[in-house]
């Protein structure tokens, strides 16, 4: 992942997760905070590309509410090949709706995204780890485990590049 649209939770969630990184660390596991060097958010990215030009997606979503306040509930852990470790929201009907408007209007202004967060392929997450080693899975599985179920709010959403160190709010 390049940039993306990235989703922010409420104060309380958005602790929770952070405790869970240091949690994940304390076990030897990489967690998103040490490998952006504090700069990482906890969020669920709602669409991702190689790279995004803000002024054209803020063009794509005007008039858009793109941090509708959402709730999401997160109830399980998961990975994705290649050592990812996530938690995962409950794909709700008003989740997967509010998707498709963003993902319709991007493609309409000609936006290219990345495919596995297109409608349809994407799954709702939480990064917490992108190198975690096989293992360490089980004990990194436990401590998800011990903060499950989170819920949380949307409170708001920006337009990220964490290789270029750039985040733009969204209204």
């Amino acid at each position: 992942m390049v940039a993306a649209l990235e989703l922010y939770l409420d104060p309380d969630a958005t602790r929770r997760i952070r405790v869970l990184w240091d949690a994940l660390e304390a076990e030897g596991v990489q967690s998103m905070r040490s490998l952006l060097a504090q700069r990482h958010r906890p969020h669920v990215s709602l669409a991702v590309a190689p790279r995004f030009d803000p002024e054209q997606v803020a063009a794509a979503l005007r008039d858009t509410v793109v941090a509708a306040p959402l709730r999401l509930d997160f109830q399980h852990a998961g990975q994705f090949v290649g050592r990812v470790l996530w938690l995962g929201v409950t794909p709700t009907a008003d989740l997967l709706a509010h998707h498709r408007m963003v993902h319709a209007r991007l493609a309409a202004a000609g936006i290219t995204l990345v495919e596995h967060y297109q409608p349809g392929r994407w799954v709702p997450h939480c990064t917490l780890s992108l190198r975690l080693p096989y293992a360490l899975m089980a004990a990194a599985v436990r401590r998800c485990l011990e903060v499950l179920p989170l819920s949380a709010t949307v409170v708001g959403a920006a337009l990220t590049d964490h290789a270029r160190d750039i985040s733009q709010p969204l209204a």
